[in-house]
């Protein structure tokens, strides 16, 4: 083999493996010989002739065309980028896209921003190729984009994003550009294979073919200015009419500052963080508050959301007309994870019911890194647990909301329970001597007709009372009620349903009779006497209220049962003018005068008790019904009937032998008489 067929193979060799290390080459970042560059090759020589004399000789040329390889990096891979919170809009993220291969080439975007892979709590804005040149949108594109770009160099691709308001606080969120996912750990520079979410170049003359990449970007969701409101109030009981000591405060529970909050907007009330307060119902508030400065007060009705209120600096004069106070309990930022000042502010317990403790619930409010108004309630840890606007959650009727609600400070009032216990509408009535011995007066209207004063009863006979308990304490309470003292031989029932059921209570049994504070309820008594008794006699059935909560709080009243309560008491005097006998002797020719004193025997006195009045009592006196015979044996002294009580009066006439006496009414204990004259026959 001459010396020119070994250079020949030797240039040939070298130019193979150029073009091998070419080829390889075309990994990211090594440099890369533009496709296209003509490789020439010539090789020369120089040589002797053993005589001294000195030769030079060159080869043939030989040319190598470099040939176009495609490349495609995307960066960065696995960047985190700042931390986000929720709700944040406007986060960028930057790729830069890459020609590493040794041609211009172009990459293609797929349309409607497919190229990227977004996850959940993450929602993209806007997405460009060349932000700062002429972006180029990808985001909303129609159709694919293909965007040019020559070998070695570089474009940014910015994606914009928001987040979620619902981004869960410490989760990681990645995006990605492209979707290559075999050659860790850069993902780039593979064969494209039209993937769903791909970035690849355009150029099919490759003679590596179209080459795809992906890039990633994280960001984690951390919290932001997390906003909490303190409350600290005694759990009670208080009385009623003494002050109740609320402490409040602010603190900031996340991982960014929380501003101040101007609630007016640049009006005059001072950006701060502010406590707002409202005055609980069944209290007002007991003082201006002299710490901090700043405080704000308002007058409208809770009715109104607390920023659409109207807020004055100066407290008013009277302090009952107070709604709301609005605390600036810090006129700085809150650092992370510290806290305002304790402010402390009395409202005076002006409730008359302690059933229902005092509820009160404050609403703190600022500022997030984001520029949003957070809010919290008081009544538990969880801070931003607000309606995250300025119609704050706390109870617009003033602290009446249910209290398993779970955001509200109880304050238990001090319980006092009374009772009353008296006649039909009138409980507080008061007896002779006291409220113990108030009555309602009933009288039977069976076995004691015919039956003559001191006599005794035919047959049995009863009547319902209707009887009025009230509760004059300042909460909800059960009235047990009994029968300590019963007439003898009776049956005592009672019924608190209006008569449908009864309950006999005359052998030592009770009835519960539940009575809201304030309120008042009817019960019905039925008292039922044996015969035998003694006519025109009151029975008392005493009725006994006790107080199931404090059973030192008793009251009495009287059912009082007659057996008749009008008597009518007849005498005759004789008057003898004839000369026939003595002046008193009943002879014919003498006069009779007959007069009866009627007497209403039911009691009276006291306040508001229920008394037996008499109504259109008729007295008859007939001469001529059994065991009568003075109409037979006298005749009528006209003009000689009288009444005391002027009653109406008939049969005061010749040949009469029946007279009336009709008196209107006869109220307790009052008296009349009714008289007539008869001549002997």
């Amino acid at each position: 083999m001459n010396t020119i067929s070994i250079l020949r193979k030797t240039t040939l060799w070298r130019a193979t493996v150029l073009f091998g290390v070419l080829f390889a080459l075309g990994l990211q970042g090594i440099a890369q010989t533009a496709a296209d560059t003509q490789i020439k090759n010539q090789a020369s020589a120089s040589y002797g002739d053993g005589g001294g004399n000195s030769y030079s000789t060159v080869s043939n040329e030989v040319t190598v065309t470099v040939a176009k390889v495609g490349g495609l990096a995307i960066t960065p891979d696995a960047q985190s980028n700042a931390a986000v919170v929720a709700g944040q809009t406007g986060v960028t993220m930057d790729f830069l896209v890459a020609n590493t291969g040794n041609f211009n080439d172009q990459v293609r975007f797929l349309a409607n921003g497919a190229s990227f892979q977004i996850p959940a709590g993450l929602t993209a804005t806007a997405a460009v190729v060349d932000p700062t040149g002429t972006p180029v949108n990808i985001l909303t594109n129609g159709a694919d984009v293909l965007y040019s770009l020559n070998a070695g160099a570089s474009v940014t691709v910015r994606l914009t994003l928001s987040v979620s308001a619902a981004a869960t606080t410490g989760s990681t969120l990645r995006v990605y550009l492209g979707d290559q996912t075999t050659l860790s750990p850069t993902f780039d520079n593979d064969a494209a294979n039209s993937s769903a979410n791909e970035v690849r170049t355009v150029s099919t003359g490759a003679v590596n073919g179209s080459r795809e990449g992906r890039g990633d970007i994280s960001v984690l969701v951390q919290n932001d200015a997390q906003i909490r409101a303190n409350l600290t109030a005694p759990a009670g009981p208080v009385n009623i009419g003494s002050n109740i000591t609320y402490t409040t405060s602010a603190c900031n529970d996340g991982a960014r500052s929380l501003s101040p909050i101007d609630p007016d907007g640049a009006g005059p009330i001072p950006a701060a963080v502010y406590v707002i307060a409202p005055i609980p119902v069944g209290t007002e508030l007991a003082s201006a508050l002299a710490t901090p400065a700043g405080v704000y007060y308002s007058t409208t009705a809770l009715t109104t959301a607390p920023l659409s209120a109207t807020w004055t600096a100066t407290a008013p004069g009277t302090l009952s007309t107070v709604r709301r106070i609005m605390i600036p309990v810090s006129t700085s930022a809150l650092a992370v994870s510290t806290c305002s000042a304790n402010f402390n502010f009395d409202v005076k317990v002006t409730a008359a019911n302690a059933n229902t403790p005092i509820y009160e619930i404050v609403d703190a409010f600022g500022v997030n890194s984001i520029g949003a108004t957070i809010t919290d309630q008081s009544g538990d840890n969880t801070p931003n647990k607000g309606d995250g606007n300025a119609n704050f959650d706390e109870p617009l009727s003033g602290g009446t909301a249910s209290p398993t609600q779970g955001f509200q400070q109880p304050t238990t009032l001090t319980k006092t329970y009374n009772v009353l216990n008296g006649p039909n509408g009138n409980a507080g009535a008061t007896g002779p001597t006291n409220n113990n011995d108030d009555f309602t007066n009933l009288s039977v209207n069976t076995g004691i007709a015919g039956v003559v004063p001191g006599g005794n009863t035919t047959a049995s006979g009863s009547a319902v009372f209707t009887n009025t308990v009230q509760n004059t304490g300042n909460a909800d309470d059960t009235f047990v009620l009994t029968t300590p003292t019963v007439p003898t031989g009776s049956t005592v029932e009672i019924s608190i349903n209006g008569g449908t059921s009864w309950t006999t209570v005359s052998g030592g049994a009770s009835v519960n009779l539940a009575v809201g504070v304030g309120s008042t309820a009817n019960y019905l008594v039925r008292v039922t006497l044996p015969a035998g008794n003694t006519v025109l006699t009151g029975y008392n059935t005493v009725v006994r209220a006790t107080s199931q909560n404090d059973n030192t709080k008793v009251n009495d009243t009287i059912n009082r049962l007659y057996t008749g309560f009008v008597r009518l008491v007849k005498t005759a005097t004789v008057a003898n003018a004839t000369g026939v006998g003595g002046a008193t002797d009943p002879v014919p020719g003498a006069v009779i005068t007959y007069s009866i004193v009627y007497t209403n025997i039911s009691s009276s006195g006291g306040s508001g008790n229920a008394v037996l009045t008499a109504s259109n009592l008729v007295i008859t006196e007939n001469g001529n019904t059994a065991p009568n015979n003075w109409g037979s044996t006298t005749d009528q002294v006209v003009g000689s009937a009288s009444d005391t009580n002027g009653g109406t009066l008939t049969g005061d006439s010749a040949g009469s032998s029946v007279l009336t006496d009709t008196i209107a009414t006869l109220a307790p204990g009052g008296s009349g008489t009714f008289s007539f004259k008869r001549t002997i026959k």
